[in-house]
Parts: structure tokens; sequence; C-alpha cells
């Protein structure tokens, strides 16, 4: 399915432009852009047009379903949400410290989700657009084209992630919305067949991981200026860090950074997140707003994600990833690189990472303990924090005596990119819609801008009960006669 374009008049005599619905991009959205006389973009929207509210939907289920439970708003990294849940529930049972088998155990599940996630964004989604050109035809760009023209790459592609779910179902239980997570701890370890099993091509797919970063690296060297510039904008950025400055998806404290590479905070207990972040609410997304709070609302958004994450690090602890990682930070010339497309390069050094973090942890005994689990006294709240494939995830939840959930928040990664993919969009659509003539050449640009993020929307809507709706009264000659909005604090007005 390709996305169509629509062409109105607003009434402040504005052109507005809809790319509806964005494709190749997991969950439902559209765009909007106001162009003046002058064709200059006055207004860029990215809209999150559907609704899920889990955050009510947990209220009053006990805590110990949450790591499953919460793990049904998306299909395509469930166990970030379950890693993220069963983090905080672990600090509503009380373990502070997870046994070393249980937290390798996570570890390699995270690994396994980040591996597959990353490999399907880049191959299924990216890919057409890089290979192609953003101007190919719409039959030829998608991964059918890809599997036409370099079946190499696709094979490669399908067999990362397939390699990934491996890991997932061994560690998890199943491919999909797994139980190995649990508060406290795991439910099970892995046996000598299993981790045989996921050895026999960990050697192959740490040779096909390597060949993807060389992949954008000639793809991103190619057209160098062209990728440095696209979509670009100077941004904070934001993500976990270990307690030596590590790359961590797992675990760590919390690091920001301004556009200079500044430190904005560094090392904050991430329970402590809504002291430093504050979520503002817009009348036309149900997806919210964060902002860092000493930088102030208009300034203090920010980017998550393998760019945010690849910056911010000291080091990677693997030596291919590192070696990698050194390399990108040179584009940046000792700033942090922005560049929107530099994504799809740092998530792939990231999935080089997972292939080295997997083939040490399938050597490393732990993974075959049997002290799985650990308690402690049940608090009344839990935070957990995790790096998903798309950025940080934040979730917390607020319990009764009985264990029942009374309050739950949840700040997804695509939530944290939403100021930031707004931002990328004005500034494709500043440099590439000219006013005179809209093409689907120009279209799939703004839609490249925002899969760089790789948005999960399913996951982003959760802001219940702020449901703005317009209502339009047309003539038989399609003239307005009235219109009445209702905004997202339920205010109704009419607005002819």
């Amino acid at each position: 399915m390709s996305s169509e374009l629509e062409t109105a008049n607003t009434p402040q005599g504005l052109k507005r432009t809809v790319i509806e619905p964005l494709t190749r991009v997991e969950g439902h959205g559209k765009v909007t852009l106001l162009q003046d006389k002058n064709n200059t973009v006055k207004q860029a929207r990215l809209h999150i047009a559907e609704f899920r509210g889990f955050e009510k939907f947990i209220q009053g289920r006990p805590y110990w379903e949450l790591p499953v439970l919460v793990q049904r708003l998306c299909g395509i990294c469930p166990v970030s949400h379950h890693l993220a849940a069963a983090k905080a529930t672990d600090m509503i049972v009380g373990a502070t410290e997870l046994t070393p088998t249980a937290e390798k155990i996570r570890r390699l599940m995270h690994f396994g989700q980040t591996l597959q996630s990353h490999a399907l964004h880049f191959f299924h989604l990216c890919s057409p657009d890089l290979l192609f050109g953003f101007d190919d035809e719409v039959r030829h760009r998608n991964i059918v084209g890809v599997i036409e023209d370099y079946p190499e790459i696709a094979t490669q592609g399908v067999m990362l992630r397939k390699y990934g779910q491996e890991v997932i179902r061994v560690t998890a239980g199943k491919r999909i919305h797994g139980t190995g997570a649990i508060p406290g701890g795991v439910n099970k370890s892995l046996n000598k067949k299993e981790i045989d099993y996921l050895k026999g091509d960990i050697e192959q797919i740490l040779v096909w991981a390597q060949g993807a970063v060389d992949l954008i690296k000639r793809i991103f060297f190619e057209q160098y200026d062209y990728h440095m510039s696209f979509a670009a904008i100077d941004s904070n950025m934001l993500s976990l860090i270990r307690g030596d400055g590590a790359f961590d998806i797992y675990h760590g404290g919390l690091r920001a950074k301004d556009s200079k590479g500044n430190t904005i905070f560094d090392h904050i207990d991430y329970r402590l997140y809504s002291d430093y972040i504050k979520e503002g609410v817009k009348n036309w997304s149900y997806m919210k707003f964060p902002f860092i709070t000493s930088v102030g609302a208009d300034d203090g958004w920010y980017r998550v994600g393998p760019l945010a994450r690849v910056n911010n690090c000291d080091y990677f602890t693997t030596p291919l990833a590192e070696k990698e990682r050194v390399e990108f930070a040179v584009i940046g010339d000792g700033l942090p690189v922005q560049s929107t497309l530099a994504f799809h390069w740092a998530r792939l050094i990231e999935l080089l990472h997972c292939a080295e973090s997997i083939a040490e942890l399938l050597d490393d005994s732990d993974i075959s303990g049997k002290d799985l689990l650990i308690k402690g006294e049940l608090q009344s709240s839990g935070t957990g924090v995790i790096e998903a494939p798309r950025g940080t995830l934040f979730h917390q939840y607020d319990i009764n005596e009985d264990g029942i959930i009374e309050k739950a928040n949840l700040i997804v990664s695509t939530t944290n990119n939403n100021q930031a993919m707004n931002e990328s969009i004005r500034s494709v659509a500043n440099n590439y819609l000219n006013g005179n003539q809209l093409t689907e050449a120009l279209l799939n640009q703004v839609e490249v801008a925002v899969r760089a993020y790789d948005p999960c929307l399913s996951c982003a809507t959760h802001a219940m009960g702020k449901m703005p709706l317009q209502i339009n009264l047309v003539n038989e000659q399609d003239e307005l006669v009235d219109r009445l909005e209702k905004s997202a604090t339920g205010q109704i007005s009419r607005t002819r």
C-alpha cells in the first residue's frame, strides 16, 4: 500500500497537504503540512491516528501479570515491554539485584530482540530507499524489489532476523509474547542442547552483521553530503549508560547531552526520571511530547534510539562494534552526529554489538545456572527502564496493599522521539516541497525521514481520554456550513 496526497486551503489561506497513511512503519499515522504563499512550511505535524490506552487497561490487574500483559502493546518489540515491566516488578517484589543467571538470560533475550528488530527495520523497511533511491517506482521500491535485485542482501536480512527470533524463543519460550522474565528473575535457564543450537549459527551471524555495517557505510559515503544534510536537525540526546560510560541497552543511569555534546545530566538513577523529564500534551495527536525539564519545553526535546546511544556512550564493550563506533564518531568532527539518516548506520553498529554479545553469553556458564529467582519485601511502586530497539522505554507502576495496579505510566521510545520526528518532517518539507507540484517521490522523502527513527506508532498511543475530534458539516456543493472541534482537554468550540 502506498500513501496518498491530499491538498486543500485552510481558512487562514495556508495550503494544507496531508500524507496518509505513512507506509513501512509499525502502526498508523499521517503527516500534515501547512505552507504559506511563499511555500514556506509554517507547520509540520506527525499525527498518530490510533489509540490503545494500556495505562488504563492494566489498572485493576495484579502486578505479577504485567510482564506478560503489557507486551501485547506490540508484536515487533514485545520483549522490550516484557523486560521493562519485569524490571519494574523486580522493584515491587524487593529484588534489588538479580542472580547472575537471571540477569544474563534477560540480557541474552534482549540482544536477540534488538538483533531481529534492527534487521527487520533496515533490510525490510529502509533498504529499498537506500538501495534504489527515493524516486524509484513504488512497485519496485520495497522488499520484493530487494529480493529481485539483491537476493543475497535480502537473504541475510531474513536470516539475521530469524536468528534473533530463535534467541527469543529459547530464552522466553515463544518468538512473540513469551513468558521468560518474571518478577524477581526468570523462569528458565538454557540447557546444553539449546546453547549448542544457538552456537551453531553464531559465526555466520557475526559475518552477516559485519557485512550489514559495511553495506550501510558504502551507501552513506556514496552520497555523503546528501546523507549528512537530509532531514538534519540539531537536538539533545538521551539514553541509558553503564556506570563506566559503556554502551548498555539493559541497565544503567540516564545520560543527556545537548547538540554540542555538553552534558545536561549524567548517571541519573532512572527511578528519578520524572524529576528530569516532563511530558507535554498537544490537541492534535494521541502521542505526548516529552522534554528535559531543566532546558524547558521549547528547547528541551531530544532524540533517543541508536543515534543517541552511539553518540552518548564512551565505548562499546565488544571489539568489532567499538571499532565501528570510532569510525562513526569521525563524521561528527568532535560533535554528536546529527544526521537523521545516520540512525541507520548507528542501528547496524548496535546489531553487530548484539551478535558479538550473544556469542559471548553463549560461552558463559551462568546462562545454565539454576538460581533463577530472588525476592524481598513488597514495595508499593516500581520503575523499569530499558533501551528498546527504538530508544529509551519507561515503565512505572503503583500498587495497593493487595498487589493491584492503581496507577501506571509508560513513556515509550517513539514518544520520546515525537518532537524530533516533527522537526525532521519540517526540515524535509522546507527543502523538497516547492508548493507547485506534489509527487510521490517527494511524499516518500517525508516518509523516509520518519522511517529513519524506526517509529512504533502503536506503542506510542496511550493518552486515555484525550481524543481530539473535528466534525464538519458541508452542503451539496461541498461548501463548509459549520464545524465543531473537541480539543484534547474536552473543550468544544465552533471554529468556522
